[in-house]
């Protein structure tokens, strides 16, 4: 395998060149991605259909969301049969066809691999259940009661109590998430090897690797007692149950086992990680995974409620976090680099400026400059590259968002968190702003379907759309377009060490990326203002040209950086 040679004081080990380094992913929610048959859920046929826009774009990866079989209480991360497609979504036939005609465009497939729970509704679950010696009971984490509560105080992910008292003997399951996925007993040896074979099942069918989902709940700590107090009466779960005792040697089991006999790309999604665990989970030598997705960045605009706030992000606390996590993993563990994702806010409303078209546009790309330009392997979430927005429903009976209803619930009604404020959370906050129906065109239902959408179509299809912008040189998709392909021309961009600039300036993000003797230069103005002064001979870029930027290009070595604007400059 090639490699390159670090430089810079900082790197001390060399950076092994993999086609997943090099690669950009395109995150495909197949609910909201393209509806093919009228009844206004997207599905597999319909992904089929717009595999060649996809090509157009760029990417290299697509990672599909779940498909399996569900009844779709948490939207199919709630896994009843992990060898088939759940049915909205069409068949295995159409499965194969999708991977089949990906693959002859040169686009990998990275399936949701969903195993720290399944569904109660999955045939394990049920024989679990139904009696205290059936042979699945080890299965699943059942607990005696204490009296008439529940084993001890966790609260689940989506509002209250993390145990479910189910079965004829009384006993109560753990579940931190819904009541309907129940954790799986990765303890349990059987269990671990039944994840393995449904792996082998997926990667013999020819897909090129997985996004593991919360793959650092799969340890929980044996003993189990109450968690430090939550706003919600219920106590704080995490410190038994993320990055568990046996979390990495699981892992380094599953690699072992399975994941190093195919050449296959792996992201863990791993919250509440820090960095020394990112290295552990992802790094060079680890034997576990490629790389991880943190979530530091996103929770910089946390309140009183956490992820539920009208707090606007401050540059300065998202641009040290982002520094930190470039520099401390650089020639250690990968980068994985995102704005947003099916679980978050649109990454334009939130953190740039969706005001105005003019803005929006400026913004969007931006920050698709900003992050494509860092050291790591870029997921473009669909829609992104449209520059598309969050949704303001005036109504909450729009809202299909488990979480969101479940947040609704226990803010205004145990907490007394008035509706309008709750609704503007929301507005902010919800995972429905990623999950609003991909918006094609400017015709009916933005050309997602012909039937009615499982959700409600965001009002603005008829500005923002992929028909205005594919043809268009100067959209947001084609401004992303010049962004992948640079990725594929310039080593720099990929490998080269990055190093923070101007760490104090209120409004512009700058930072270089080194590599032999390639100098890299991105300045990103984050704010609606005018920045400060730059001079091209001060940065020591007389002779570099620019790259790409999203205004055009002025004569002048003095220039000030426009509102929402990027400049990325190419020397020695």
């Amino acid at each position: 395998m090639a490699s390159i040679e670090s430089r810079g004081k900082r790197r001390t080990k060399v950076i092994a060149k993999t086609w997943w380094k090099e690669a950009v992913v395109y995150q495909v929610y197949p609910r909201s991605f393209m509806d093919s048959n009228g009844d206004g859920i997207g599905d597999l046929r319909g992904t089929i259909g717009k595999l060649d826009y996809i090509a157009e774009l760029g990417a290299d990866v697509i990672w599909l969301n779940p498909i399996y079989g569900s009844p779709n209480d948490d939207n199919g991360y709630d896994i009843s049969d992990y060898r088939d497609i759940m049915t909205e979504f069409g068949t295995m036939a159409d499965f194969d066809l999708l991977l089949a005609e990906a693959h002859k465009r040169g686009i990998r497939i990275v399936m949701d691999l969903v195993v720290n729970h399944t569904s109660d509704e999955h045939p394990w679950f049920i024989e679990s259940r139904s009696d205290k010696d059936n042979p699945y009971r080890d299965y699943y984490i059942w607990r005696e009661g204490v009296g008439n509560a529940p084993p001890n105080n966790w609260g689940a992910s989506f509002q209250g109590s993390a145990w479910q008292k189910a079965g004829p003997d009384g006993m109560y399951y753990l579940h931190t998430f819904s009541i309907k996925q129940p954790d799986l007993n990765w303890e349990n040896e059987k269990v671990r090897d039944e994840v393995y074979k449904i792996m082998e099942y997926w990667l013999d069918k020819g897909i090129d690797g997985f996004r593991m989902d919360v793959i650092n709940y799969i340890s929980k700590a044996k003993e189990m007692p109450d968690g430090p107090p939550m706003d919600n009466k219920f106590g704080d779960f995490r410190p038994y149950c993320l990055n568990g005792p046996r979390a990495h040697e699981f892992l380094r089991e599953m690699n072992r086992k399975v994941l190093s006999r195919y050449d296959v790309m792996t992201v863990g999604e791993t919250p509440g990680i820090t960095m020394k665990d990112a290295c552990s989970y992802a790094g060079q030598d680890s034997g576990e995974l490629n790389m991880v997705f943190h979530f530091a960045h996103m929770g910089v605009d946390r309140g009183k409620y956490g992820k539920w706030s009208a707090n606007r992000f401050q540059l300065d606390r998202l641009r040290r976090i982002m520094n930190e996590w470039q520099v401390g993993l650089d020639g250690v563990a990968w980068n994985s680099l995102y704005w947003n994702n099916h679980d978050q806010p649109r990454a334009v409303s939130r953190f740039g400026c969706d005001a105005s078209k003019e803005k929006r546009e400026a913004s969007a790309k931006m920050l698709g400059t900003c992050l494509h330009m860092m050291q790591g392997t870029p997921y473009v979430y669909q829609g992104e590259e449209l520059g598309m927005t969050n949704v303001a429903f005036p109504e909450l009976s729009m809202y299909r968002d488990l979480e969101s209803l479940n947040a609704y619930n226990h803010y205004v009604k145990n907490l007394g968190v008035n509706h309008d404020e709750m609704m503007g959370y929301i507005h902010g906050k919800g995972r429905d702003n990623a999950r609003t129906p991909m918006q094609w065109s400017s015709g009916r239902n933005g050309g997602f379907s012909t039937g009615t959408p499982w959700i409600p179509m965001n009002p603005n299809y008829a500005e923002i759309n992929a028909e205005s912008q594919v043809g268009d040189p100067e959209s947001v998709f084609s401004y992303y377009r010049k962004l992948i392909a640079l990725r594929k021309k310039h080593d720099v961009i990929v490998y080269g060490r990055f190093i923070p600039l101007f760490e104090d300036d209120e409004r512009v993000y700058a930072y270089e990326r080194r590599l032999d003797n390639q100098r890299l230069v991105t300045l990103c103005n984050f704010s609606g203002d005018t920045s400060r002064a730059f001079d091209l001979e001060e940065l020591a870029l007389e002779k570099a040209v620019l790259l790409i930027g999203n205004y055009p290009e002025e004569a002048g070595s003095r220039f000030f950086l426009k509102p929402y604007e990027a400049r990325v400059y190419l020397g020695n």
